[in-house]
C-alpha cells in the first residue's frame, strides 16, 4: 500500500471537498397585513369624533326645537336642505348648481392666489432670512401689512383690477403670503453653520445653495408657513366672495342669508369646514413626505 493510500485510510475524519456547493440566501419573511390592527386604528380615529358629533347634534336638537328658538334644529336642516346634502353635484343652470361645484369654483381661486403666495413667500422669506439688511428693511413693513384684515384690501383691489375674480385672487394672495414669508425667514436663519461651511467648501453659487442647502434645511419651517397660509386663504376667499358675487361658496351663503334660508347656510358652513380640513391635511401630508425625503437624503 502506498503512503498516500495509508494516509487516507488512517485519517477518515478529513473532510472531502465537494465539487460544487449551492449557497442558499436567506429570504426576508413577507410582511403580513394585520387586519385587526388596521381596524383598531380606524376605530380609534373615527369613533371618538363620531361620538362627540352625535352629542353635539343632540344638544343642538334639544336647544333649537324649543319654542322661540331662532336657529333651525338638525331635523329641519335635513328636511329643508335635503337636495343640497344628498346631491351636491346637480347643475340646473349658471346660478342653480350644487355646493360641490361652488366649492370647486372657490378652490380654483384659492389655487391661483395661494400658489402665487407660496412662490413669492418662499423667495422673499429666503431673502429676508439670508440678508440682514433685507430683514431690517422689509420686516417692519411686512409686520405692519400683515395686520390689515383681508376684507380691507378688497376695495383697493376692486379699484385696481376692475374685476371681481382677480380682486378675490389678490385678497387671497395678500392674506396668505405673510405666514409663508415669516416661517421661511425663520427657517433660513436657523440653518446650521456647518451647512453653510459645506456650501463654501463645495463653492456652490447662490442658486445651487438655495436648492441644495437652503430649501431642504428650512423645509419644515416652510411647510408650517404653507399650512397656515392655506387655512388663511380659504378663510379669505369665503369672505371675499360674499362681496364680489359669482358662484362661489361665499356668495351662496350671502345669497341664502338675503333669502332667509338658514338651513342652506348651515349646510354650506359644513362644506366649508370639511373642505378646510381636507386642505390642511393635504398640505400637512405633502410636507411630511417632502421633509422625510429630504432628511433621508
Amino acid at each position: 500500500m502506498s503512503a498516500l493510500a495509508r494516509k487516507q485510510t488512517t485519517n477518515p475524519a478529513a473532510p472531502s471537498v465537494p465539487k460544487s456547493q449551492v449557497v442558499t440566501l436567506s429570504t426576508r419573511p413577507a410582511r403580513r397585513i394585520d387586519i385587526r390592527q388596521i381596524a383598531l386604528a380606524i376605530l380609534r380615529a373615527v369613533v371618538p369624533p363620531l361620538v362627540v358629533l352625535i352629542i353635539l347634534l343632540g344638544v343642538w336638537q334639544l336647544l333649537c326645537e324649543q319654542p322661540g328658538a331662532t336657529l333651525p334644529p338638525p331635523t329641519q336642516v335635513w328636511q329643508e336642505s335635503y337636495d343640497l346634502i344628498v346631491n351636491p353635484f346637480f347643475n340646473n343652470g349658471p346660478q342653480d348648481i350644487g355646493l360641490a361645484w361652488r366649492v370647486l369654483v372657490s378652490l380654483q381661486r384659492v389655487a391661483y392666489g395661494f400658489g402665487l403666495a407660496a412662490v413669492a413667500g418662499v423667495l422673499i422669506g429666503a431673502l429676508i432670512g439670508q440678508s440682514i439688511w433685507a430683514m431690517r428693511g422689509l420686516d417692519p413693513i411686512f409686520q405692519v401689512l400683515r395686520t390689515v384684515p383681508p376684507l380691507a384690501w378688497l376695495p383697493l383691489s376692486l379699484a385696481a383690477f376692475q374685476n371681481s375674480n382677480p380682486s378675490a385672487i389678490f385678497v387671497i394672495f395678500i392674506t396668505s403670503i405673510w405666514p409663508v414669508i415669516i416661517n421661511t425667514a425663520v427657517g433660513v436663519r436657523n440653518i446650521p453653520q456647518d451647512y453653510r461651511n459645506v456650501a463654501r467648501v463645495l463653492r456652490l453659487n447662490q442658486i445651487e445653495f438655495f436648492f441644495r442647502i437652503m430649501v431642504p434645511a428650512a423645509a419644515p419651517y416652510i411647510f408650517t408657513g404653507l399650512r397656515i397660509g392655506a387655512g388663511l386663504s380659504w378663510l379669505a376667499i369665503v369672505a371675499a366672495e360674499m362681496l364680489t358675487g359669482g358662484v362661489g361658496i361665499g356668495f351662496f351663503i350671502w345669497d341664502a342669508w338675503n333669502s332667509s334660508r338658514l338651513p342652506d347656510i348651515i349646510v354650506a358652513l359644513a362644506y366649508i369646514g370639511v373642505t378646510g380640513f381636507v386642505l390642511d391635511r393635504l398640505v400637512a401630508g405633502l410636507g411630511a413626505i417632502v421633509t422625510r425625503g429630504m432628511t433621508s437624503n
